[in-house]
């Protein structure tokens, strides 16, 4: 039987679109109410609508890395319902393409800013306002670029492994009523990613052996596991989550 998350709730970031989501929409199907941020106000209402209306998701608009969003995005969640169950850190950026040593300071910061310390920040409100009291469980979405080289995009990557420690790191902290672990997906068929398949797809699937590339709902279901009490002994771990591609060494 699939978990139910009925009467449980949850903030899931970036999530007014791809991922995040396909993520909001596997916990409100199977219960949850959640509270969805991203930057853009329109596509968040769009989300909430596709998500079923104010009586399944709420949205806040603002950037990941500000403080004041973070804060304002957990207040209006307790105050809408009441609890903060799962947090899923699901934003990131990829500014940049290149690289690492070329990497520009002030956007390597950024990366860093909103990859690896807006998730901690998010972490932290979420322990304060009711996990530290109640218990509750994270998910941070990392990706295989944080597991190995990834041309192109290492800083990304460099931030991601960053992520991928710093979920370790909170597991072991905030265990054991509350638990942290990561997911790690290859591609995914999302706007974010299209610069890495766009126009050459099934040359790219070739490395998959499911082959084909993933899909935001590969990616939810494995969230929604991390999530739930079938995962009650799973700490701060990481599942990859990419079509095999890791077997054989391409990207």
């Amino acid at each position: 039987m699939t978990p139910s998350f009925k009467g449980r709730v949850a903030v899931v970031t970036g999530a007014s679109r791809g991922i995040g989501l396909g993520i909001a929409r596997e916990l409100v199907e199977r219960g949850a109410k959640v509270c969805v941020t991203a930057r853009g106000a329109e596509p968040l209402a769009e989300a909430v609508r596709d998500l079923g209306g104010p009586d399944h998701a709420i949205a806040v608009a603002g950037k990941a890395d500000d403080p004041a969003h973070q804060e304002e995005a957990v207040a209006r969640t307790m105050e809408a319902f009441g609890r903060l169950d799962f947090l899923v850190n699901n934003t990131g950026i990829n500014p940049v393409y290149g690289s690492v040593l070329e990497t520009d300071p002030e956007a390597a910061a950024k990366i860093f800013a909103v990859n690896v310390l807006a998730p901690l920040a998010w972490t932290r409100h979420a322990y304060a306002a009711w996990m530290g009291e109640h218990g509750g469980a994270v998910v941070n979405v990392a990706s295989i670029a944080g597991l190995r080289t990834s041309a192109g995009i290492g800083m990304y990557g460099v931030s991601k492994a960053a992520l991928i420690r710093l979920t370790m790191e909170l597991a072991a902290e905030l265990g054991p009523d509350i638990r942290v672990n990561a997911v790690a997906p290859a591609i995914i068929k999302t706007k974010f990613a299209e610069a890495l398949y766009e126009g050459r797809e099934e040359k790219v699937i070739r490395a998959y052996p499911m082959k084909r590339l993933g899909l935001p709902e590969d990616v939810a279901g494995a969230v929604a596991f991390l999530l739930s009490e079938d995962a009650s002994w799973i700490t701060g771990q990481t599942l990859v989550v990419d079509g095999g591609v890791t077997l054989g060494g391409g990207m």
